[in-house]
């Protein structure tokens, strides 16, 4: 059988193929411990738990409408309006399994061969495959330490073939948030090319630490009608396995999605969909529980980080991942980000995730959706890895 160039293209996760490792590794009795996973190690709230059984009771089991039941699109129109002070309708939205598919549903109806898409690096492990399947050209644009785009580099990198700009913040990997002002200083310089579509992956707005959440989709509001905002349940709401998440956008990208979404997937899960809308429209304490305890963990992580010769961090504002520099340990048999993990989970047992999957060599991806007692410990074998390379 041959397979297509297509799906030849596209690379595992690199996320979760740690993950698979280090869970196959503790299978066989190896005590490892793994701060690579991208989700809350909180349980799902009760009142979401308890919404889903009861629609399981009334045995609401059936096939939902392909962009979302009316009441979750509803109530996700009435939350991003509350959230980004604009008046988002029902219509606007689109409901798929998980943020990814939203995004990925996205570059499909958007982008045609040779078409380029832009984004900063690092970027969340995703983004180039996706582009590639759509046959487009990504363009991940090299950034400094702050991890942040700048007015000038978003003005370079467009040509005449950039199709669509991703943005994203707070920032997997690294946590990094935009301020107002960067914000619009890239609106600014998007106002000048209106053929590019932007996408403003949104999904970590909950988790921010430091200061208050700001979107494009806040500062630009004559930019909305290119504006595709994607989110999602799984990291607010400790809703990862649910998979749903959505998209608001204008009536045109939103339809061309659902055309693509119901060829390959359909609605989501009609159970997860009733889950979904009483996290939006039940309780928000869990929220803040959760965003005030990672914020606990990511003061914990930094300053541990930073007690560590040789290691550089650039405090996130936001997410549950770090993203130190690690780099000055390379050298003899650890020359990149692989062998570095590689090497931390042979020697020491922890798993990391490579930067080089986010376009970072240079760095690692530690997170911290975990409890405080593995903080320290994984800080301490990241510790005792880094000695055993010095001999």
């Amino acid at each position: 059988m041959k397979i297509s160039n297509r799906a030849l293209a596209v690379k595992p996760s690199a996320t979760l193929a740690v993950t698979a490792r280090a869970k196959a590794m503790r299978a066989q009795g190896v005590d490892i411990l793994a701060l690579s996973a991208g989700e809350p190690d909180f349980d799902t709230p009760d009142n979401i738990k308890t919404a889903a059984k009861a629609a399981i009771d009334r045995g609401e089991s059936k096939y939902t409408p392909v962009p979302g039941t009316p009441a979750l699109r509803d109530a996700v129109a009435r939350k991003v309006s509350s959230l980004y002070g604009h008046d988002f309708k029902a219509d606007d939205v689109i409901v798929s399994a998980g943020g990814k598919q939203v995004i990925f549903n996205a570059c499909a109806a958007v982008v045609d061969p040779g078409d380029e898409v832009i984004f900063a690096a690092p970027y969340w492990v995703s983004y180039p495959d996706m582009v590639m399947f759509a046959e487009g050209t990504p363009i991940a644009i090299e950034t400094d330490d702050s991890f942040q785009l700048t007015p000038e580099a978003v003005r370079d990198a467009i040509t005449p073939r950039t199709k669509m700009i991703i943005l994203n913040s707070p920032s997997n990997p690294t946590g990094v948030i935009y301020s107002r002002e960067q914000l619009e200083g890239i609106a600014e310089v998007l106002r000048a090319h209106p053929d590019v579509v932007i996408v403003t992956d949104d999904i970590y707005e909950a988790l921010v630490f430091d200061g208050e959440f700001c979107s494009i989709a806040h500062v630009a509001p004559d930019l909305l009608p290119r504006t595709l905002i994607a989110g999602g349940v799984s990291k607010t709401y400790a809703m990862t396995g649910w998979r749903i998440g959505y998209g608001i956008g204008p009536k045109e990208l939103i339809g061309a999605m659902g055309r693509i979404q119901g060829s390959c997937t359909s609605g989501a899960s009609s159970i997860a969909q009733a889950a979904a809308t009483e996290a939006l429209n039940g309780p928000q304490d869990a929220v803040e529980h959760m965003r005030g305890v990672f914020k606990e963990r990511r003061d914990r992580i930094v300053d541990g980080l930073r007690a560590i010769d040789g290691i550089q961090i650039t405090e996130p504002g936001g997410t549950f991942y770090v993203f130190p520099r690690v780099d000055a340990f390379y050298g003899g048999s650890v020359t990149n980000s692989t062998e570095f993990c590689e090497h931390l989970l042979n020697s020491t047992h922890l798993a990391a995730v490579p930067g080089g999957a986010f376009g970072a060599d240079a760095y690692i991806r530690l997170s911290f959706a975990c409890g405080e007692a593995d903080i320290d410990e994984g800080l301490r074998r990241l510790a005792d890895g880094i000695k055993a390379l010095a001999g």
